[in-house]
């Protein structure tokens, strides 16, 4: 059984992104066939302890295109008809973990 488990999980990769983490995994069938899942994961705190929500998207390498155009046809909807020029600046230019904002001179009360 254990063979199977890691010929199953070929890729992973996580993107943390707040409270929530990303995790797109490349998987396989049985029959050497690949899909991949995004799996959202948000930590809920409860009391004294916490626990995980999960959400996951199963994706087949035949919906792999449409799913890509959709996804870069949305984000560039976005970009271009929904945000301001300085929303779209600071999504261009984000601030990396560990690193702090740089601060205008003037505050700005919005």
């Amino acid at each position: 059984m254990e063979e199977n488990n890691e010929k199953a999980e070929i890729y992973s990769q996580r993107v943390r992104a707040g409270k929530r983490t990303y995790f797109f995994d490349v998987k396989s069938t049985r029959s050497n066939d690949f899909y991949v899942t995004i799996t959202e994961s948000k930590r809920k705190f409860k009391e004294d302890s916490f626990s995980y929500e999960k959400h996951k998207i199963f994706l087949y390498k035949e919906d792999f295109l449409k799913f890509m155009d959709a996804l870069q046809e949305t984000i560039d909807h976005v970009k271009s008809e929904l945000l301001t020029e300085e929303a779209l600046a600071a999504l261009e230019n984000p601030v990396k973990e560990g690193e702090e904002a740089p601060f205008d001179e003037e505050l700005k009360w919005e």
